[in-house]
């Protein structure tokens, strides 16, 4: 039963760091086999071009590609499952990704410049990638809103092609995942996965351009492949289960924090969900309402593991204890239960996406709410930052000198140049000094 295994904790308890430590641990996508496993597709991938993706994705998802490219899928096929799909579910894709593209249109960055008294101007100059690669599982499954995250928000920031692949085990494809991928503006499907897809995003082939960037999740295999490229493209990150952490002052329905605690467990069996909460009463609430409601779940056998192995209740003395460990923890997902939550954000340090207040759902984060679901897991939130369209923009310095500022400059550069040893870079700011 779930009320048996899942932890309870008190930050009080003298052995609560060691808990925690543990609590926390996670193995993370190095695995020696995989590795090998990766290099070797890698490798065949950049010697070999569209024959080894094919060979690849015949063997891995169990298809029978020619070929002739035909993992290449047309724009009519896009626009045709977005006509098959019911209207309700149309609908509902298309406020997610117009809520979506109205919160990224504000994170534009522009291009700006100053003048000096002497004429010279400094500024930085933005713009975006060219080529965007977003990967999205694919199959039996059904990540319609990965689609949207990943492409809109690539598309807001102006990158000229979004190239998308995704995996059809079987030769299945979900007509929700192709009918996001028209709203959201796709450019060029190809329907392979894998760590082959990776490598064909990274490298190029025959059928595919190479990208600037790859962004979107996958399984291990994609995960070691997107590390492994790293440097010859840009990455968003390598990220680890999903995780959820609860701060409530125990007056929240605890039927309401504990479906916001399977909402997240039944992700997979790594998965983290915990609350943190200075009520004793309402931990046990929590895990009352937690038992009964994942008798209701059809993936209660995954959210069930995820709780036992990773999930905590744990006890707190105060909400501001209960923010300095959520800080400490630096959770992708953080939802501040409590009365007037607002007081508490200047406290909050370290979160990939904070929901205040007690109707701020995290699942409405995850597909409709506007911000980018792709955030940072397993502490990193400490140093990085959700998915946005600062991550499709470029930044190039601008300096554009005058005589004047030549002169005055180049003085301080050679001076500067000649202390490091660098004669060269020395004469070259001396020749532009007036006599």
């Amino acid at each position: 039963m779930i009320t048996d295994s899942i932890r309870r904790l008190n930050a009080a308890d003298r052995d609560f760091d060691a808990q925690l430590e543990q609590l926390l641990a996670w193995e993370s996508v190095a695995d020696n086999q995989v590795e090998a496993t990766v290099a070797e597709i890698l490798q065949q991938v950049r010697e070999r071009g569209d024959a080894a993706v094919i060979e690849y994705t015949n063997r891995f998802d169990r298809r029978q590609l020619g070929s002739g490219g035909d993992f290449c899928l047309p724009q009519a096929d896009l626009a045709a499952a977005l006509e098959r799909i019911p209207v309700a579910e149309r609908e509902a894709l298309e406020q997610a990704a117009e809520r979506v593209r109205d919160y990224h249109r504000r994170q534009l960055q522009e291009s700006w410049r100053y003048t000096e008294a002497d004429g010279t101007v400094l500024g930085q100059q933005i713009t975006p990638m060219e080529r965007v690669g977003i990967y999205v599982p694919g199959g039996k499954a059904s990540y319609p809103s990965s689609v949207l995250m990943n492409a809109i928000p690539a598309k807001v920031a102006g990158v000229d092609c979004v190239s998308m692949v995704v995996p059809a085990p079987d030769d299945q494809l979900n007509d929700l995942v192709l009918a996001a991928a028209a709203i959201a503006g796709v450019d060029q499907l190809y329907t392979i996965g894998g760590a082959q897809a990776v490598a064909a995003l990274a490298y190029g082939t025959e059928s595919i351009g190479k990208v600037d960037k790859i962004v979107g999740p996958g399984n291990i295999f994609v995960a070691a492949a997107k590390r492994a490229v790293f440097g010859r493209v840009a990455i968003d990150m390598i990220a680890g289960p999903s995780e959820i952490l609860v701060i409530c002052d125990g007056k929240t329905d605890p039927d309401w924090i504990a479906m916001d605690l399977l909402s997240q467990a039944e992700h997979d069996q790594q998965a983290q969900s915990i609350l943190l909460s200075p009520d004793a009463d309402f931990l046990s609430a929590v895990q009352n309402s937690l038992q009964k409601l994942l008798a209701e779940l059809p993936r209660r056998d995954i959210a069930a593991q995820s709780l036992a192995d990773r999930g905590a209740l744990i006890r707190v003395a105060s909400i501001d204890e209960a923010i300095a460990l959520s800080n400490r923890i630096a959770p992708e997902h953080l939802e501040v239960s409590v009365e007037d939550p607002e007081q508490y954000l200047p406290q909050i340090r370290h979160a990939g996406a904070i929901f205040l207040g007690r109707y701020t759902a995290e699942a409405l984060g995850d597909y409709c709410a506007g911000p980018n679901h792709v955030l940072p897991t397993s502490g990193t939130a400490r140093f990085s930052s959700p998915l946005g369209v600062y991550d499709f923009q470029k930044r190039s310095s601008i300096i554009y000198c005058s005589p004047e500022g030549a002169d005055k400059l180049g003085r301080v550069a050679s001076t500067l140049a000649r202390g490091e040893g660098l004669e060269a870079h020395a004469r070259s700011a001396e020749y532009r000094v007036e006599d």
